[in-house]
């Protein structure tokens, strides 16, 4: 489906990464608002199964366009926009690279997919006159800090590639709110986990289990704890912030109030659905790879001032996505 064929009713919002594992569910629920959604994607870690759904909505449309190439990206946006401008359009810009590891080991994949698809953006934008964009972050900027990371807390030094291109990303967007941008809101995600995932860590577990149902080996010593979310509470926290924080430049971290999970309870929990006779290995090491942030204390105190928390805790949100991202590795 080319983008030029869309039916532009009610708000149009364009979707860089639009076949990706949160922009099915925030596509989704853009669409059942009545508005309608220009989705682009290289389709090199998005998949079209996510977005198959929306194949006969006359308000949906899909290029398969990089977003890293700025004359590709620019006529895919003119072919959408169809004459609407400035506050008419918002700009959520999902795409980059998901794979972390990948990018240690290769630093031109975050260059690319994560720092360069949002210059493009950036660009193209300021190319159309359009004036606001929702970008999704990461927790991974802040880097192994040991105290409570709160959202004004710094000096930020990422460990890996694709902190460091998010943290770059973040601050290209800023620069552009001075220069031309009217509003910009920042996300910074948690570990996100549900049906339809493309990667993570139960998403690993499923397809080992899936190779080798005697044993799940598990990076690192199992003791790394983080905070995670269901991505259909990410997504109405998205909406909620997009829709009450009013300010030019807003920045939130999103997910859970609490301290999060062990790599060891997610592990124990997915053999107990799917595989109870499994032997657990652990590899050794503070840490599963080079670039992992093992732990770290995520403040959301500033999003539950706003007026948002989410209704399930880290555990939960485990517990509910693990059958879910099991049944869909068969």
């Amino acid at each position: 489906m080319a983008v030029a064929q869309i039916m532009a009713e009610g708000n149009l919002h364009i979707v860089t990464g639009g076949a990706g594992f949160v922009s099915r569910t925030l596509i989704k629920r853009l669409l059942a608002a009545g508005d309608s959604v220009a989705a682009m994607d290289n389709l090199r870690r998005g998949a079209m199964r996510n977005i198959e759904e929306f194949s006969g909505n006359p308000r949906f449309a899909f290029a398969r366009v990089d977003a890293s190439d700025h004359d590709a990206l620019d006529k895919a946006f003119g072919a959408a926009l169809r004459g609407k401008t400035g506050n008419e359009v918002l700009v959520w810009h999902m795409a980059a690279n998901s794979d972390i590891l990948a990018g240690v080991n290769d630093p031109e994949i975050d260059l690319r997919d994560t720092y360069m698809t949002t210059h493009c953006t950036l660009r193209v934008m300021r190319n159309y006159g359009l004036r606001r964009i929702a970008f999704a972050s990461s927790s991974a900027v802040y880097g192994p800090l040991d105290t409570k990371l709160h959202e004004d807390i710094g000096p930020l030094f990422p460990i890996s590639n694709y902190g460091a291109m998010k943290l770059a990303s973040e601050g290209a967007i800023s620069a552009a709110v001075e220069g031309y941008l009217e509003r910009a809101s920042i996300f910074r995600f948690p570990n996100v986990v549900g049906a339809f995932a493309t990667h993570g860590v139960i998403y690993d577990f499923a397809r080992k289990l899936r190779h080798n149902p005697a044993e799940l080996e598990v990076l690192g010593d199992g003791e790394q704890q983080k905070s995670y979310l269901l991505v259909d509470e990410l997504v109405d926290a998205m909406l909620f912030i997009e829709k009450n924080a009013m300010q030019e430049l807003s920045y939130f971290n999103i997910g859970p109030p609490d301290v999060g999970v062990t790599v060891r309870f997610i592990a124990e929990e997915t053999i107990r659905v799917a595989s109870p006779a499994a032997h657990i290995r652990y590899t050794g090491g503070d840490r599963g790879w080079v670039g992992d942030v093992p732990k770290f204390n995520y403040s959301t105190q500033k999003l539950a001032a706003l007026g948002w928390t989410p209704r399930l805790s880290s555990a939960d949100a485990i517990r509910a996505a693990i059958p879910l991202i099991w049944r869909e590795s068969e």
